[in-house]
Formats: structure tokens, C-alpha cells, sequence
């Protein structure tokens, strides 16, 4: 049977990030669409696991905890027969005081040492391979991000010369499906132009096709595909705003307990 993952992609935690890793390492991830999350709380992760247990872990044992109980910690997620199959590897600043042949040759971690690097393209293409070989992105494409209604993901969509107000229900880089706070028939292959997608406080001029209507209880729900004309910066910006709102979930998470 074919799982959720070969689809979907894994979920990919960073327990203690060094510095370097969350602020640019993650953030080449979020743009190449895998679907990552900083953690410091590694009890609750562990609960969280139970949940995901397809997920990879990439801990950095220089910072959070002391040396034997990130061992622990690694042991216990690796012997769980729940968690038995996530994947656990280090991304670390230092290069070798042992760490690397106890964790790779004794503790047998099955996600590689990775050393961060001055040069961060080499860190990068090893941490793209150990990625590739554990099919972290599944088929998936994109990700996508689905919205609380209370969010602040919203749109203005020219409507007959008029702007219209929306709410996303949830987007992508590739698109996203919102409601009208008027009730409109939005025809289907229809191009919409200056399209206004508000993020938090970014606002995005976007452009959009109609790929189709569904009626949702007493919501009628409108999915746009955006252009290939949309531009690449307004992208990232979508697709670190996706990440910041997993990263927020994920946090209310590991509050409840996993």
C-alpha cells in the first residue's frame, strides 16, 4: 500500500539549529518546497513523531542538551517501534571530536554527519543528497498551507471593475482557494489580473486562472492557479509565509503535547 509520504513528502524537524542552518540553510529548503520546522523542545517532538513517524530529524548536539542525553533521546526515537523508521541525522558546526564515528559507526543514525560549512553550496549539496535518497519531498510539488478563518491571509479580487474581498482558505506557490465575501460566479480558464494577496503585512500583486468552483456546506469555494507571469520574489514570499504558518501549528502542537 502507498503511504501518505510518497505523496505528500515528510516532515523534516531541526532540533536546535545552529544559527546558520535556521537562517539560511532552512530557508533554501522552504524555496526548493520541503516542508521544514525548527524545534527546542525534543520531549514534545518525540510526541509529535508518534504521529509522523516517516518524518526526518536533523539535531544539532552542540547545543540544547548534554551530550548523553542526546544520545538518549537519538536511542529512544531509533528503538520505539513506533518511531523506528524516522530518520535521524546531525547538522553540526563541529567537525570531529568523536561525535561523527560515535553517531555514524555506533549509534548507526541513518541521515549522515553533516558539518555546516564556510561554504555553504558543499553543506548544501550534502544535505540535498541525504534528501533526495530518503525521497523527503515525496511527488509533491508544493506545499501548501491551510488557513484558520481568523487568519490573515486574504485577498482583493477585481471583479467587474470592482475590488471584491476574500478570505484564503489555503495556498501554495502555485495557487490558492479562497471565498468571496460576495457571492460571484467566477467563470472557469478566466484570467484575473492585479490580483491583491495580503500575507500578514506583505502585500503581493498577482495575477490568476480560474481552475474551478466547489461548494463547501453553505461556502461556495473558488480555486485560482496564479500565472506563470507572477514574479519569483512575490513566490518566496509565499512560500516563507507557508512555512511560518506550519512553524505556528507545529508550536501549538508541541504546547498541547503532541
Amino acid at each position: 500500500m502507498v503511504n501518505a509520504e510518497d505523496f505528500l513528502g515528510k516532515k523534516i524537524f531541526f532540533l536546535f539549529p545552529h544559527a546558520v542552518v535556521q537562517n539560511r540553510i532552512m530557508e533554501e529548503l522552504i524555496q526548493q518546497e520541503f516542508e521544514v520546522y525548527t524545534v527546542k523542545e525534543p520531549l514534545p517532538l518525540r510526541r509529535v513523531l508518534k504521529k509522523h513517524p516517516n518524518s526526518l530529524v536533523f539535531g544539532n548536539v552542540y547545543e540544547g542538551m548534554s551530550e548523553k542525553e542526546w544520545e538518549n533521546w537519538i536511542l529512544g526515537v531509533m528503538k520505539d517501534p513506533v518511531t523506528q523508521k524516522t530518520g535521524i541525522g546531525l547538522i553540526c558546526s563541529g567537525e570531529d571530536d568523536g561525535l561523527r564515528d560515535k553517531y555514524l559507526n555506533k549509534v548507526k543514525i541513518n541521515c549522515g554527519y553533516t558539518i555546516v560549512r564556510a561554504d555553504l553550496l558543499v553543506t548544501l549539496k550534502e544535505l540535498f543528497e541525504i534528501l533526495k535518497t530518503t525521497d523527503a519531498k515525496g511527488r509533491r510539488k508544493f506545499i501548501r498551507a491551510a488557513m484558520d478563518r481568523d487568519s490573515n491571509a486574504k485577498i482583493n479580487l477585481p471583479v467587474r471593475g470592482n475590488y471584491i474581498n476574500g478570505i484564503i482558505k489555503d495556498i501554495s506557490a502555485a495557487g490558492f482557494s479562497c471565498t468571496l465575501d460576495e457571492d460571484h460566479d467566477l467563470t472557469r480558464n478566466s484570467l484575473f489580473q492585479d490580483i491583491q494577496v495580503r500575507l500578514g503585512a506583505a502585500i503581493l500583486k498577482t495575477e490568476g486562472i480560474v481552475f474551478g468552483s466547489r461548494n463547501e456546506g453553505t461556502e461556495k469555494v473558488h480555486v485560482i492557479l496564479f500565472t506563470q507571469r507572477v514574479d519569483p520574489d512575490s513566490r518566496a514570499k509565499i512560500r516563507t509565509f507557508i512555512q511560518s504558518s506550519l512553524q505556528i501549528k507545529l508550536n501549538e502542537e508541541l504546547k498541547r503535547g503532541g
